[in-house]
């Protein structure tokens, strides 16, 4: 980490390339798992947190009773995919976060991306939460038009477990280029939900998101920028590298 300042409840540290950004992520989660062995970690799928994961997955090797009761709630997934298509957000995680950490399915709840009734999948994680939150660490990437998990820019943002409407920039995310066919909606965790998560921690790299976290970090709160919602929260980092945050120091 190379920088760090604090406005209101928004934390920004810059670290000096991606992967100093990966390591201080992971060091936030395993020092809340040494505090707390069975915490509710939300994870995210895509590029920006693969090299945190990659982290603890080292430390797994070494350490692996420290994740034996951790428990993992996936923020979101592309819905009307096949289940086994290789772009879906499980296979990703499956890739990345159950498979290297050795999570049983009973210490995680997934979305399902051919869910028959969508409306109810998101009524299953909404009972899940009930039962087992709040979130105690969220990791979120930052969309390149402002929107977190799949809440995109709207005229109003729905705060519970939602069937979202995609923007067309996010059927061209990177994830989608391997999975045939396109997703026909979204199935995300809310902004409430997201919000009511103890500790929050945004992955922002690469200049491509420049321009974003300026706007982002502008203390200014609409639901035409979903990200800008973090400003209302307690503990909410923001962790990106120079490239992102337009800096050389």
């Amino acid at each position: 980490m190379i920088g760090s300042h604090r406005n209101a409840g928004l934390r920004l540290e810059v670290t000096k390339d991606y992967a100093a950004l990966s390591t201080a992520a992971a060091g936030v989660i395993l020092q809340e798992l040494r505090h707390k062995p069975d915490l509710v970690l939300c994870v995210s799928a895509g590029g920006s947190p693969t090299g945190t994961y990659e982290v603890l997955a080292e430390h797994y090797a070494s350490r692996p009773a420290l994740f034996r009761r951790m428990r993992v709630l996936q923020i979101d997934e592309w819905g009307g995919l096949p289940a086994n298509s290789p772009g879906t957000c499980l296979a990703d995680l499956e890739q990345k976060v159950l498979g290297p950490l050795q999570i049983p399915r009973e210490r995680c709840h997934l979305f399902r991306s051919d869910a028959a009734e969508p409306g109810r999948e998101c009524q299953s994680v909404l009972r899940w939460l009930a039962r087992n939150g709040p979130i105690d660490i969220c990791i979120l990437g930052l969309g390149l038009n402002g929107h977190i998990a799949m809440n995109e820019p709207a005229e109003a943002l729905i705060p519970y477990p939602h069937v979202a409407k995609l923007a067309p920039r996010s059927l061209h995310h990177p994830m989608l280029g391997k999975s045939g066919p396109r997703p026909r909606y979204g199935l995300t965790l809310g902004l409430g939900d997201i919000l009511r998560s103890r500790k929050i921690v945004l992955l922002v790299s690469g200049t491509k998101k420049r321009a974003i976290v300026k706007r982002m970090l502008k203390p200014r709160i609409s639901p035409r920028l979903p990200a800008s919602f973090l400003w209302l929260h307690p503990d909410a980092a923001v962790i990106c590298d120079r490239a992102a945050a337009g800096t050389t120091k």
